[in-house]
């Protein structure tokens, strides 16, 4: 026998052992962690920057806005832009680890996108964009020398990442069964009117003055909430005042500071690409990754994480996806989710999670009792010590009042 060789068990069989209790303990803290997936998925991403000057354009008003947008045949343009986002969230470092690799299978692809666009969810990246309608575009993610390009060129979907030189592949991109065809506003008048009828007595729809983006002239439509309760302050953008396009996206949060989403054009060029901007070859020795190969890998997950996890998963959220209410309308619609059982003690949880929640998650109480309030600039959960989930774009004291409702 080897020099610290145990009987009867491999170095295999107790790593298995190890991982499998990580995820038996991780599997009780799904859904407060889940918190800063939701938030980050609330968000839009739309190219916005502005820039500094106020042109002198001809006044018009919010439905004349929303019908330049609709109008809009834009179909071809290139730039660079940058994508910041401030959700408010502590650093999720070791996150990974800590869910005992749970957030991807090993040997995962370094350019799939699934994984890599979600850098944009946090901090300030710089961008590059080209477009020649609908069957081609190419974005490029710049990281110092580093470049992770993502390209759609007919059926074919090709992603790169210089930093590790692997590529993912993905074919048959536009084809899939198509939807049917929704019935939609003949004219853009009729679509704007459709528009602000859905704004109804919840929503501020306004222009409010004119800025310049990218060297673009631009008219700035302003979306604000009119109900209290909600986390986002204000909605701006700023529309190309030739050709309606949108060029500047600003999403700030009623509790002030940085925007919350603040993305734009620095430069851009409404003319048609070259086609050279959407070939792709693959790299000398490079890593190539089917799709199709991943999501097979994808479909069954590994035993022990099943046998575990699932198991775990049941016991502790047994009704999950049962008793799920919606309350309230509009911009302060609250999810509530019935888990059927008591929530896991944060001091339980692995160290690297329970760091995560305590840097995140404060203890509050009412006649709903006492619970975790998981709190972003954007999307806030409660989580109850009774196993109730409310979760949604509102401020801490409209879901304690959904919970002291017992609604």
């Amino acid at each position: 026998m080897a020099p610290n060789e145990v009987p009867g068990e491999t170095a295999g069989e107790i790593r298995g052992e190890a991982r499998g209790e990580t995820r038996r303990r991780a599997s009780r803290y799904v859904v407060p962690v889940a918190v800063a997936g939701v938030a980050a998925a609330t968000i839009g991403l739309v190219p916005a920057l502005a820039a500094s000057g106020d042109p002198d354009l001809p006044e018009i008003t919010a439905q004349q806005l929303i019908e330049k947008i609709a109008a809009s045949e834009t179909q071809t343009l290139s730039g660079t832009f940058r994508v910041s986002t401030d959700l408010g969230l502590p650093a999720l470092d070791g996150l990974a680890s800590g869910l005992g690799g749970l957030g991807g299978g090993e040997g995962s692809s370094t350019a799939d996108p699934s994984q890599r666009l979600t850098e944009l969810a946090s901090g300030t990246h710089t961008l590059r964009l080209a477009a020649d309608g609908p069957e081609r575009q190419r974005l490029t993610l710049l990281d110092g020398s580093d470049e992770y390009s993502l390209i759609h060129n007919g059926d074919d979907v090709w992603a790169h990442d210089s930093k590790s030189n692997e590529v993912f592949h993905e074919k048959g991109a536009s084809e899939g069964p198509k939807a049917e065809e929704e019935e939609l506003p003949a004219t853009p008048k009729e679509l704007a009117d459709e528009v602000l009828k859905a704004a109804g007595d919840t929503t501020s729809i306004t222009v409010d003055g004119t800025a310049k983006v990218a060297g673009r002239d631009a008219y700035q439509l302003v979306i604000k909430p009119k109900q209290a309760g909600s986390t986002v302050a204000s909605v701006k953008i700023a529309v190309d005042a030739a050709n309606g396009t949108p060029l500047k996206f600003t999403l700030s949060s009623v509790e002030g500071g940085k925007p919350v989403v603040d993305a734009g054009f620095t430069k851009v060029d409404f003319a048609r690409p070259d086609a050279s901007v959407f070939a792709f070859e693959v790299p000398k020795g490079a890593k190539v990754t089917e799709g199709a190969e991943e999501a097979r890998k994808s479909e069954k997950l590994p035993e022990d994480f099943e046998k575990e996890f699932g198991k775990d998963f049941g016991k502790e959220f047994g009704g999950f996806g049962k008793g799920l209410n919606v309350i309230g309308e509009g911009w302060t619609t609250i999810a509530k989710l019935d888990t059927g059982a008591p929530a896991p003690k944060t001091d339980e949880a692995p160290k690297e999670i329970r760091g995560l929640l305590d840097s995140f998650g404060d203890e509050v109480t009412g006649k709903f009792g006492s619970g975790t309030l998981f709190k972003t600039k954007l999307v806030n959960a409660l989580l109850t010590d009774d196993g109730k989930v409310y979760v949604g774009a509102v401020t801490k004291d409209a879901l304690v009042d959904a919970a002291n409702a017992g609604k």
